[in-house]
C-alpha cells in the first residue's frame, strides 16, 4: 500500500511437517507421504491379488486409510509403525469395528523388528529405506507369496530394467536373483499429503522359488568389480591393476589355506577368506553413469615391467573362454553373471 510499511512474511522455518485435518502433522523428514486418493488405494489391493486367508504385512500405515482395504480383503493385517502418534491413530481408528480383532500393530523400525509370518506385504513404504527393506523382505523365511510395495519412480525402474537399459546396475541384479519383479503403475505426486518431489510406481515382487543359490559374499564382491565401471569391458576391467591384484592376493591366500588344511577342508578356507577380505572387497563399488562405453584409456594394462604376468593371462583366460572380453556388465543377463562366476570359481579365482 502507498505509504505504508511492507509486512515481510517470516520464513518459513526448514523441516516443518504438513498438517493433517485429524491434528496429525507429517514429516517429510521421516518419508510420510499418506495416500488420499480412495481409487488409487482400491487398486492396489485389487492388483495385490489377497485372499481371504491371507495374513498381510504393511509398512507404514500412517492413519490407515490402506490399512482399512487390507482388513476388508484379508484374515489379519500387521502392520509395523515407526511413529507412535500414528500407532495411536490407528487404533483409535478401528478400535470398536469389527476389524479390530484382525489388526496388530507393532511399533517400532521395520529394519530393526523381527518380522512374523506373513503371506503377502502391501505397502506405501517411506523412500529412504528402500534397498535395505527390499532385500529384508528377499531374505525373510518362510519366503512370502509377493509384495505389493510402492516406491520412488527411478528406483522402481531400477529394480524391473533389462540389460542395455539406462537404469540396469547392481541392484536390478542383486533383485532379480532373489526375486522376479513386475511393474504395475505410476502414481503421480499429488496422489499423496504432503506431496512428495517425485513420481512413485507400484511394483510386484515374487522371491524365486526355490532360490537361486549363490556364496552371497563371493556374488556381492563379483557383482562390485564388474560393475565399478558397466559400460566397459569385462577385458577393460579385469586388466585393471587394483583388480588383478585384489584377485591374485584372493587365490594366493587361498592356495595357502587349502595346503595347510587338506582339500577336504576347501569350503572352510574359503570361508576364513571372505572373513579375511570382506572389507577390503566392498569397498570396489560402481557405477558407471557417464555412459562412455568406450572409454578405456584410464584402464591400467599391464604389470610394472611391462610383462604379461601368469595370473593375468589367468584371468583373460576365463573370460575368454565364457567368449566374455568383450562383452559389457550393462547388458548381460542375470544367467550370464552366474556362468561367468563359475567359470571364475572353477579355474580358483575368488572374489570374497
Amino acid at each position: 500500500m502507498a505509504g505504508g510499511k511492507i509486512r515481510k512474511e517470516k520464513p518459513k522455518a526448514k523441516g516443518t511437517s504438513a498438517p493433517y485435518q485429524g491434528g496429525i502433522s507429517f514429516h517429510k523428514s521421516k518419508g510420510q507421504h499418506i495416500l488420499k486418493n480412495p481409487m488409487l488405494v482400491d487398486t492396489i489391493v485389487q492388483k495385490s491379488g489377497i485372499k481371504s486367508t491371507d495374513t498381510i504385512l504393511e509398512i507404514g500405515p500412517g492413519t490407515g486409510n490402506l490399512t482399512k482395504k487390507l482388513l476388508e480383503a484379508g484374515k489379519l493385517v500387521i502392520a509395523v509403525e515407526v511413529d507412535p502418534r500414528m500407532v495411536l491413530e490407528l487404533q483409535r481408528r478401528f478400535q470398536g469395528t469389527p476389524h479390530s480383532s484382525r489388526l496388530k500393530v507393532i511399533q517400532g523400525d521395520v529394519l530393526k523388528t523381527e518380522l512374523p509370518y506373513f503371506d503377502i506385504c502391501v505397502a506405501n513404504i517411506p523412500y529412504q529405506i528402500s534397498s535395505p527393506l527390499t532385500f529384508k523382505l528377499l531374505n525373510h523365511q518362510p519366503a512370502f507369496r509377493c509384495a505389493i510395495i510402492m516406491f520412488q519412480r527411478e528406483f522402481a525402474m531400477r529394480l524391473v530394467a533389462q540389460p542395455g537399459d539406462k537404469l540396469y546396475c547392481r541392484l536390478t541384479v542383486n533383485t532379480q536373483l532373489l526375486s522376479r519383479v513386475f511393474h504395475l503403475l505410476k502414481v503421480g505426486k499429488n496422489n499423496f499429503r504432503p506431496p512428495p518431489k517425485v513420481d512413485s510406481s507400484v511394483v510386484r515382487i515374487e522371491p524365486r522359488k526355490p532360490r537361486i543359490e549363490v556364496k552371497q559374499k563371493e556374488w556381492d564382491g563379483f557383482l562390485r568389480i564388474c560393475f565399478n565401471r558397466k559400460n566397459k569391458t569385462l577385458g577393460a576391467i579385469f586388466r585393471q591393476k587394483n583388480v588383478l591384484s585384489l584377485l591374485e592376493k584372493n587365490y594366493k591366500t587361498l592356495q595357502a589355506l587349502n595346503l595347510s588344511v587338506g582339500n577336504g577342508d576347501a569350503e572352510m578356507a574359503s570361508l576364513r577368506l571372505g572373513n579375511a577380505n570382506e572389507v577390503e572387497t566392498m569397498e570396489m563399488d560402481d557405477d558407471d553413469e557417464d555412459g562412455g562405453a568406450d572409454d578405456e584409456m584410464d584402464v591400467e594394462d599391464g604389470d610394472a615391467d611391462g610383462e604379461t604376468s601368469e595370473f593375468k593371462n589367468k584371468v583373460l583366460g576365463v573370460l575368454k573362454e565364457g567368449n566374455f572380453e568383450d562383452k559389457r556388465s550393462s547388458k548381460l543377463k542375470l544367467e550370464e553373471f552366474l556362468y561367468l562366476l563359475s567359470l571364475f570359481n572353477k579355474a580358483g579365482i575368488h572374489f570374497s
